[in-house]
């Protein structure tokens, strides 16, 4: 269907709708989406931009159609218990006043860009079991490597994921199928994670990860560079160096810290030496394939993993992790 068509009908759904925001999940959107990894190279970015302005004319009908509602709305019936006629009555939050929580803002706009690149993106599980949190991913019964990843565990035996890496094997055997038929496999998890861990400024015992894999037959270290360039250049919108350095993840090898130069929204970008470690990836381990049931002689692929807080704090300039999970009204209302 043509773009501008889509357009007319999208359109009239917002306004007939009783759930005009169902609209930007409609699947003449995803699509659209789509089609992108298909089109020719010169092509991709201005279809792309065609179809980023029908979501924001529709974003923008949708919040027009919402004001209207909420304006002709009769006040809620005020349910606080009666106060003291000598007491003040305390500043209450006006109902109208809600907004989405600028994780849960940002979380979209991370999946967004990763499907806008030709990644399924997943949400992750908050309470998985001892093989997909550790056998899965190349952690053998007892091997220290597990200490990096402190975690709760339930009296049955469950675990509270402390990474997203535990959607890998699912998204694995779940598409190897594609693998088979020509394709490739590109997916991305986001979800809440857990860590036993002593909370400050820039630690929390609980906190988001994006996490990603891709596998084909001639996955290479040059693809994962060129993907993670250009998910920070978009999420950052501005150009960025990046470089990598070794390190160790037992689901991966070899294994690397990725790091970009420090944004211009903190003063950087072109300022040598200014590096912001961002996640650890690296190419798939043989035997991550082999547990997926993938042959590692014909296949190969390559995985990343980071926190969600530490990107929309770089973004927003936020000084203090906490903030996030304080309720402060304050810190909230500047996201509205």
């Amino acid at each position: 269907m043509q773009i501008e068509k889509l357009r007319e009908v999208l359109l009239k759904r917002v306004e007939t709708s009783d759930s005009p925001r169902e609209v930007l999940r409609a699947a003449e959107l995803r699509d659209l989406y789509a089609e992108i990894p298909k089109l020719p190279s010169d092509q991709r970015k201005d279809f792309g931009q065609q179809i980023n302005k029908l979501k924001n004319d529709l974003e923008e009908k949708i919040v027009k159609r919402e004001n209207a509602a909420a304006s002709a709305k009769v006040e809620p019936i005020d349910i606080t218990a009666p106060f003291d006629i000598n007491s003040s009555k305390p500043e209450l939050l006006p109902a109208t006043d809600g907004t989405v929580h600028p994780l849960s803002r940002e979380i979209q706009i991370i999946s967004d860009i990763f499907a806008r690149m030709g990644f399924d993106v997943v949400e992750s599980r908050q309470l998985d079991d001892d093989y997909h949190m550790f056998t899965s991913l190349n952690f053998p019964p007892n091997h220290p490597a597990r200490d990096n990843f402190d975690t709760f565990w339930t009296e049955d035996g469950f675990v509270a994921p402390a990474h997203t890496s535990t959607m890998q094997n699912r998204i694995l055997k779940a598409n190897k199928k594609k693998l088979e038929e020509g394709g490739q496999i590109a997916g991305v998890s986001i979800g809440r994670v857990f860590r036993n861990e002593d909370i400050d400024a820039t630690h929390e015992h609980t906190f988001y990860q994006h996490e990603g894999i891709f596998v084909s037959r001639d996955a290479t270290l040059g693809q994962m560079l060129g993907v993670l360039r250009s998910f920070f250049e978009t999420y950052y919108a501005q150009k960025l160096r990046v470089r990598t350095q070794p390190s160790y993840f037992p689901f991966v090898e070899p294994g690397l810290e990725f790091a970009i130069e420090k944004p211009a929204a903190l003063g950087g970008a072109g300022k040598g030496g200014e590096w912001l470690e961002m996640l650890g990836c690296g190419m798939i381990h043989p035997n991550v394939l082999k547990e997926a049931g993938i042959d590692p002689t014909k296949y190969r692929g390559f995985a990343w993993g980071g926190g969600v807080e530490r990107l929309v704090m770089l973004k927003y300039n936020i000084e203090d992790l906490r903030h996030f999970e304080s309720g402060k009204l304050a810190f909230l209302r500047k996201f509205r």
